[in-house]
Order: C-alpha cells, then sequence, then structure tokens
C-alpha cells in the first residue's frame, strides 16, 4: 500500500477520538485511517447505527488495523469519556453555551500540554448528518471549531477528524509536557464529575429548584457547564458531594453520594 512501511516504528496512543452515533461504517473507516495517519489509536464508538464490528468500515480503514482492534464501544458519550480529564466538543454551529472556544491548533497544543501532565484528553464529534447535540457538547469541556468559510462550514467526519489529528501531530514537537505537583490533588475525570452532577440535579430536583420541568434541561446544562469551567480536582468534587450531603440533611434528608 503506498506510503505504508510496516517495518518502521508506529506511532501510536493520543487522546482519544469519539465518535458519537456515527452512521456508515465508510465514515468509521476512513476516520481511523485519519487517525492512524497521525499516531492516534484510541477510537471510541457511541451507539454505531450500523452496529460493530462493521466490514465497511474495515474496508474503508485502508489498513488501519492499529486502530480498529483498539475501538471500544459505550452506549452513551458520557460513558465513553468516564475516564477522561479534558474533552472537546468539535462542532461548526453556534450555541448558547459558556464554554472556550479555541480552533484545532490551540486545542491540540493544549491536549500535548495536559497528556504530558498526565491528563487524558479526547474529542467528541457528532453524527454526519446531524452534528452532536445540546446535551453532547454540554459533556464538555470546550468546543473545538475550524475556521472556515462560514458560507460553506461542512466537514464530512473524516475531515475534521483529520484536522485534529494533523494538529496533534505537528504539535508534538512544540509543547513539552508539564508535571503535575506531588502535593496536588488530580483532575477529576468526566466520570467523577457525572456521579456529582448525578447527585446535585436529584437534590435539586427534591428541594424543587428544578420544578420547571420545561426548563430543565436547560437549567441542568447551565449547571454542568458552571461546574465544567471551574476545572475541578478529586477532592474539590469531593467536597462539594459532602456539601450537596449536609444541605440534603438540613432538609430531613440524606442523599449519600453516588458511585459506579
Amino acid at each position: 500500500m503506498a506510503g505504508t512501511d510496516r517495518t518502521r516504528d508506529a506511532i501510536l496512543g493520543g487522546p482519544a477520538i469519539v465518535l458519537v452515533r456515527p452512521q456508515l461504517g465508510e465514515n468509521i473507516g476512513a476516520a481511523a485511517r485519519a487517525m492512524l495517519n497521525f499516531g492516534l489509536t484510541d477510537l471510541r464508538l457511541v451507539a454505531p447505527r450500523d452496529g460493530w464490528p462493521n466490514i465497511k468500515a474495515v474496508n474503508a480503514a485502508a489498513g488501519a488495523i492499529e486502530v480498529l482492534d483498539r475501538v471500544r464501544l459505550f452506549d452513551t458519550a458520557a460513558q465513553a469519556i468516564a475516564d477522561l480529564r479534558h474533552v472537546y466538543a468539535a462542532t461548526a454551529r453556534p450555541r448558547d453555551m459558556l464554554k472556550p472556544v479555541v480552533a484545532p491548533r490551540k486545542a491540540a497544543a493544549d491536549m500535548r500540554r495536559r497528556t504530558g501532565a498526565g491528563e487524558a484528553c479526547g474529542v467528541l464529534f457528532g453524527p454526519e448528518r446531524t452534528g452532536l447535540d445540546n446535551d453532547d457538547v454540554a459533556l464538555a469541556d470546550a468546543v473545538l471549531a475550524v475556521p472556515i468559510n462560514p458560507a460553506y462550514a461542512s466537514l464530512n467526519l473524516a475531515q475534521a477528524v483529520l484536522l485534529v489529528g494533523y494538529e496533534w501531530f505537528q504539535a508534538g514537537a512544540e509543547t513539552p509536557g508539564e508535571a503535575m505537583p506531588e502535593s496536588r490533588s488530580p483532575p477529576a475525570t468526566h466520570g467523577d464529575l457525572e456521579n456529582f452532577f448525578d447527585h446535585l440535579e436529584r437534590e435539586l430536583v427534591a428541594c424543587g429548584f428544578l420544578r420547571n420541568k420545561e426548563m430543565r434541561p436547560v437549567v441542568v446544562r447551565n449547571i454542568r457547564n458552571m461546574f465544567l469551567r471551574a476545572g475541578l480536582f478529586e477532592h474539590e468534587v469531593d467536597t462539594l458531594h459532602g456539601i450537596v450531603t449536609e444541605l440534603a440533611k438540613g432538609r430531613g434528608e440524606e442523599s449519600p453520594k453516588a458511585k459506579d
């Protein structure tokens, strides 16, 4: 195969690429091929429409076996990013959410710095036809937006993955790792945060704060975004669990901290 040399050492690893509800096997395979071009091998699929494994994906991957052999399946985007410390949502559409918006080059440099400090990172990509929905974007710490012709901002899935992979690869020689001070608590994973969000939402429903069911999804997303912007550490999430639990006790109720 042109451009492939199996006698050379492959560059493997990098941030997780999370394809949320991908529709076509061919697009999954093309995304896997784009990933391996730039040394990315952590591919996660959330509820692929046509199931997995998928022979059309294998054919379109053009030999990117290192990626396809490592594919992990998840039912939800929240599950797919639970072990990650920092997550970007790739979207071309403006959203009414207060999240940092960065271009792939800035995101790649930031991910290089974070992974050098031991923080696992990832990028969410939505379905080919509709892209990520608001609930998916709400899971992320920041929005990744590609500077592109505003009159024609449509990229296919593999193109979007390729852009992120290219910037990640180029940033490799530019951003040295950053050591995490030993005395510092590690950053909270998205799984830690989801446990806290579930705990907080239950208590907000119980106390009546979320009594308006029509507005509840918007309010919950706004609350989630506030905490995500804070960049919480594990011990801080534990403290927040404790605060919520003690406030619930004040109502004569106790909702213990949830842990999966």
